[in-house]
């Protein structure tokens, strides 16, 4: 049961991190913890039932854990490269028209 109150404390600091950061790498950090605690989840529910599914659970977890945080860590490196920018709220002005500089798609002639 502590496993399961970890799992859930976990969860909520992940939300909390989603909702409250506005760097990218700290949104990063946020998502990598809600899927450690989708992972526990998952763990912990599936040893409950006493089968044999755990481990293939916890194999299935792993790998879609590391192909969120590849894609995640690329479309940082990508942003970052591009704007320069590490702020959402950064992005977002830019997105509106509203920042200092303007995408190029979106630049006059």
């Amino acid at each position: 049961m502590n496993y399961l109150l970890l799992s859930l404390t976990l969860l909520g600091l992940g939300f909390s991190g989603l909702l409250v950061k506005r760097s990218l790498l700290k949104i990063l950090i946020s998502i990598e913890i809600l899927a450690t605690a989708a992972t526990m989840n998952f763990v912990l529910l599936s040893s409950l039932t006493g089968r044999a599914l755990s481990e293939t659970l916890l194999v299935l977890a792993f790998s879609t854990d590391t192909c969120i945080s590849a894609v995640i860590l690329s479309l940082f490196v990508m942003v970052s490269k591009k704007y320069g920018k590490k702020d959402v709220s950064e992005l977002a002005d830019m997105e509106e028209g509203t920042g200092e500089g303007k995408v190029d798609s979106e630049a006059e002639p």
